[in-house]
């Protein structure tokens, strides 16, 4: 049995593929991952020994051009058709294409050429916010805020669905045309179909009604990890009490000027020494300051476990990490789904949703004064105990077991 795993977006959108192909490969299938050429993704896959097909620009490089909103329709539509071109290919010889809702028009096109070559397919998010729902408001494109004053989630969802289409509809339709296929007239609810996957952990990303789509939430896909921390992050680690990690992942941060200053600043007001995970942004700090360690690629599983607090943007891998860690969170949130899950953190009483997106000295000193409390540190040690770790197990056997149907 093949299967081909397809996503298109940052870290957090490929990491949990990092998880679900081992699990699948050892019931039996044999796994691509088609996702962006970043070179990152390329090592983690590797990691576990599953091949990447590498599918148009790459993630990083889109994220740091930050084009502007009004391209978006653009973008998409060669997105769309880089999709159709590459699974054309990669995917004639499968049994099964998942698509992970990373950009919704990445997973409509993974999903159309799997209709196209008549094979089996299904959609999975990595939060339940993909879905409709009249318990919670969508997200909004860049450029397209919802309309002021309305409190309906069902007309906000209606709004959001007709943007789908206008930004998506045209590049979808022509390229379905191309291989004969029909065209969409609802791009989100072609994409979600019937029965999505929603692989977040039900403690941090509790299930709410969804009328009409019968959603399976399995758990998170966490990859097992057991990379060692580098030698000088040990060393760094073993030298005193333990530091404050701040990172932010794939996020650019423009918008925060002097941002490596502000962590500094409002670390050392807690008395602390701080880990700084470079990451897309590019942190860094000017000279050799003893207490202070600049880190890139690492193992977040094994590091969590030996913080103090995490102070980060909000993605739900890197929530999810942290809480299944049992660390005290920070989250500040830059868009998308974040600014939920920095609630989330803040509901369960394990870390703060920082106000804004642009933290301050002040701002940060503020919130890790609550984050580094010891009783939000007993929350997060509690919440911790209750997660399930066996997300990606649950999916590869009802994954499996769906293309065995007849």
């Amino acid at each position: 049995m093949r299967v081909l795993l397809s996503s298109y977006g940052s870290r957090g959108d490929v990491e949990p593929l990092v998880g679900l192909a081992p699990r699948l490969r050892e019931l039996g299938a044999e796994v691509r991952v088609c996702a962006p050429p970043d070179e990152a993704f390329a090592r983690r896959l590797a990691d576990v020994d599953v091949p990447l097909v590498p599918v148009w620009m790459s993630a990083r490089e889109l994220t740091k051009a930050a084009p502007p909103p009004s391209s978006m329709a653009e973008r998409a539509a060669a997105l769309i058709a880089a999709q159709f071109d590459v699974l054309s290919v990669a995917a004639r010889d499968c049994d099964l294409v998942v698509a992970a809702t990373g950009l919704l028009p990445a997973a409509a096109a993974a999903l159309s050429m799997a209709e196209s070559l008549g094979i089996r397919s299904v959609t999975a998010a990595f939060t339940q916010l993909e879905i409709p729902s009249p318990e919670r408001r969508p997200i909004a494109y860049p450029g397209r805020p919802l309309p002021a004053g309305v409190t309906d989630n069902r007309v906000l969802w209606d709004r959001v669905t007709r943007d789908s289409n206008e930004l998506f509809g045209a590049a979808l339709n022509t390229s379905r045309a191309t291989v004969g296929l029909p065209p969409v007239d609802d791009v989100r609810g072609f994409v979600l179909g019937n029965r999505p996957l929603v692989a977040s952990d039900p403690v941090l990303d509790p299930l709410t009604p969804t009328p009409g789509i019968d959603v399976v939430q399995t758990g998170t896909w966490t990859p097992p990890d057991d990379r060692p921390l580098p030698d000088e992050l040990e060393a760094f680690l073993a030298a005193g009490e333990p530091p404050v990690y701040v990172g932010f992942g794939s996020m650019p941060m423009h918008a925060a000027t002097d941002l490596a200053s502000v962590v500094l600043h409002a670390v050392r007001a807690h008395g602390r020494r701080v880990v700084l995970g470079s990451g897309w942004a590019g942190l860094t700090i000017a000279g050799d300051q003893d207490d202070c360690f600049v880190v890139g690629e690492a193992n977040h599983q094994a590091l969590f476990r030996r913080v103090a607090a995490v102070v980060h943007h909000g993605g739900a891998g890197t929530t999810t990490t942290a809480a299944r860690a049992g660390a005290p969170q920070v989250v500040v949130p830059q868009l998308a789904d974040q600014p939920y899950w920095a609630g989330r953190v803040a509901d369960l009483g394990i870390g703060v949703a920082h106000d804004g997106a642009v933290p301050t000295a002040e701002s940060l000193t503020a919130a890790l004064g609550t984050a580094l409390a010891e009783h939000t540190r007993t929350h997060a040690k509690a919440v911790a105990g209750t997660m399930r770790a066996d997300g990606a197990d649950v999916a590869a056997k009802l994954l499996l077991a769906a293309v065995r149907i007849p």
